[in-house]
């Protein structure tokens, strides 16, 4: 059985900016509620394994660490130094809740499509094929629609990214993902880029007419049915932006002003491999720090790894943790001081 939301990244040809015209895949819900301010949460505590690289090495004895560690990225966040951060998070963020990614061997998304007997797994999220065979999808969706009872909850990634629009650092969030947990986290709707849509919203995959996502979803979860546009006859789907489908318009809207006025970008648990959201991190300034949170070095962020031990880089601004995302993130706020407070948030029963 699939779980009940996915991570959806779509490979697609590279765009130019400004030229923000195809399909990369999903992404979270703007109706989440939103979670109020909050003190720093106790779940942040006790952070695990990982090792990190800067692109120099760090500065010893009383001497100010360099921009480029992880210490220096820390302290920039707990004093303020950073007022402009953009994070680019992927389907790495969401595995801890029970998520899977989209490319690992034997357990992503790709490898667990294989009973619907697709040409090819991407093709369940293709505009073209959907048009012409909807059941596969539909199915799908039966399976995995967002907002069940039971459902998964925010990972400390997640809980990440809302302590730092809590601490007024967070310019925006580009999450690749689907799943809501950056809302549920408490990232507000004018802080996050849901690059690839969402179950917010419907329209016909013929026409493009708006729906009711209310009857899509009745048909789809309830009925198991292909829900059908009232003008032209051709099947609906939810608002996800499938291969063949523009970004929502957003994206291109907020995206150059962000990547300029960028003074650190965070990029946790992507494989960068879906333009044009993969390119974010070549587009910020060439001075801007980068810290990357993931198994794996990904995009031309630059370091060198010494046997086990991550050692100097090739570069003055990428740093890098290697190692899950939640242990990064926790490693980073236990630098940043941000560890070992309460954490009451008010709706306990849907996040923890």
């Amino acid at each position: 059985m699939i779980v009940t939301y996915l991570t959806l990244l779509h490979i697609i040809t590279p765009a130019i900016r400004g030229a923000f015209s195809y399909v990369v895949t999903p992404s979270s819900l703007a109706h989440l509620h939103r979670i109020p301010n909050r003190r720093r949460p106790q779940f942040l505590a006790n952070s695990g394994g990982g090792s990190y690289a800067s692109s120099s090495p760090v500065s010893s004895g009383d001497s100010t660490p360099p921009v480029h560690s992880l210490e220096s990225i820390a302290s920039g966040l707990s004093s303020g130094s950073f007022r402009d951060v953009l994070v680019v998070v992927g389907a790495g963020a969401s595995v801890s809740a029970g998520i899977p990614d989209f490319r690992t061997p034997g357990t992503g998304l790709y490898d667990r499509l294989s009973h619907y007997n697709l040409p090819r797994p991407e093709d369940i999220f293709d505009i073209h094929y959907y048009r012409g065979n909807p059941r596969p999808f539909v199915e799908f969706c039966g399976e995995t629609w967002p907002g069940r009872d039971g459902g998964p909850a925010p990972t400390p990634s997640h809980r990440f990214m809302g302590l730092l629009g809590d601490a007024g650092v967070l310019r925006r969030v580009y999450t690749q993902n689907i799943d809501g947990l950056e809302s549920l986290a408490g990232v507000g709707p004018d802080a996050l880029v849901e690059c690839h849509g969402g179950f917010g919203s419907a329209s016909c995959a013929t026409c493009q007419e708006d729906a009711d996502v209310g009857a899509c979803r009745e048909a789809m979860v309830v009925r198991k049915e292909v829900p059908t546009c009232a003008q032209c006859g051709g099947p609906v789907k939810p608002g996800i932006v499938f291969f063949g489908e523009k970004l929502p318009a957003r994206f291109g809207k907020l995206v150059k002003a962000d990547v300029h006025a960028c003074d650190l970008l965070i990029v946790i648990g992507t494989s960068l491999a879906v333009d044009p959201v993969a390119s974010i991190p070549k587009w910020v300034s060439v001075t801007c720090p980068r810290l990357l949170v993931n198994r794996y070095l990904v995009g031309d962020f630059r370091v060198e790894a010494t046997g086990r031990k991550m050692g100097s880089i090739t570069t003055e601004r990428d740093v890098f943790y290697e190692g899950d995302c939640d242990d990064g993130v926790r490693k980073i706020c236990d630098l940043a001081g941000w560890s070992g407070m309460d954490f009451v948030p008010p709706h306990e029963d849907r996040i923890i």
